[in-house]
């Protein structure tokens, strides 16, 4: 099933590829947002269906592994693991489940899978068909990094957050990005409110990201569009535009409690599971 919808996904880009082609011949000025050219990424340059159960394929993914420096930044409440209990392809898919322990000091357990050093790009597609937790205190993300982050440090990297979500909220996810001057809690983010869905049910994630824009949508759904442009409205100079100085690589994780959603209440069930049915990156022709 899932190679079947793959194919049906790459043969229509390409249609649709066409026929942006054959509007930008008609018309010379476009509105991106409309003829949506950045759809030509149809070359598809990595995958994982999660189709052969255990652990995660190590020639794709690796680890996150504790607390991080204050939380990972975050003041986040979990220890992240490589354990089967917080991580396993199973049924087809990624599960990533935060439960409620004592381990290492922490009170949580969950974990963080990462791409770094295994798989980097820079412009192209990325996307994750994705099932979110639920409850306060829950923080799933789908996320982007800059490769030279170990050299130029965060935020000067760049982040691009495809997906985040707080479990308090089913019905809003938002994307973001974060480089110098808009980072931390004063990113440039929009989000998107599900009008007959919410986040714990299966929706499709993604980015198309070429040079000077990167485009934010929901199955398929353009909610989004940020460019240098966009560093205006936080009075940030537009040199710091930070997301054509090379590739990055993607994680992919879920956080329990922090500074997005706040902490777990007593009202919030664990354990809680992540659902991964697929990630796909996409390049140029």
């Amino acid at each position: 099933m899932k190679n079947r919808i793959l194919n049906t996904k790459i043969k229509s880009g390409l249609i649709y590829s066409l026929l942006c082609v054959g509007i930008m011949v008609l018309i010379t000025n476009c509105d991106p947002d409309e003829t949506q050219t950045v759809a030509q990424f149809n070359n598809l340059s990595w995958h994982d269906e999660f189709e052969v159960d255990g652990a995660p394929n190590s020639a794709m993914w690796t680890y996150d592994i504790g607390i991080g420096d204050n939380g990972w930044g975050n003041n986040e409440l979990q220890y992240y693991t490589s354990r089967p209990e917080n991580v396993v392809v199973e049924d087809g898919m990624l599960k990533i489940t935060a439960i409620q322990e004592s381990f290492e000091g922490s009170g949580y357990t969950s974990a963080r899978l990462l791409t770094k050093g295994l798989f980097e790009q820079q412009y192209g597609r990325f996307e994750a068909r994705m099932k979110l937790p639920y409850g306060k205190g829950m923080w799933p993300a789908f996320w982007l990094l800059g490769s030279n982050i170990d050299e130029v440090s965060w935020p000067f990297c760049g982040e691009i957050d495809v997906m985040e979500n707080g479990g308090s909220n089913p019905t809003i996810v938002s994307g973001a990005v974060h480089g110098p001057g808009y980072s931390g809690g004063n990113p440039i983010k929009k989000e998107y409110a599900f009008e007959n869905s919410r986040a714990d049910e299966f929706h499709i994630y993604g980015i198309e990201w070429g040079p000077s824009y990167i485009n934010f949508y929901v199955d398929d759904v353009l909610y989004n569009q940020i460019t240098p442009e966009s560093l205006d409205a936080k009075d940030v100079d537009r040199s710091n535009w930070v997301f054509d100085n090379g590739p990055f690589y993607m994680l992919i994780n879920l956080a329990v409690g922090g500074n997005f959603d706040g902490n777990p209440n007593a009202d919030t069930v664990f354990p809680q599971t992540m659902y991964v049915d697929y990630v796909r990156v996409f390049s140029a022709n």
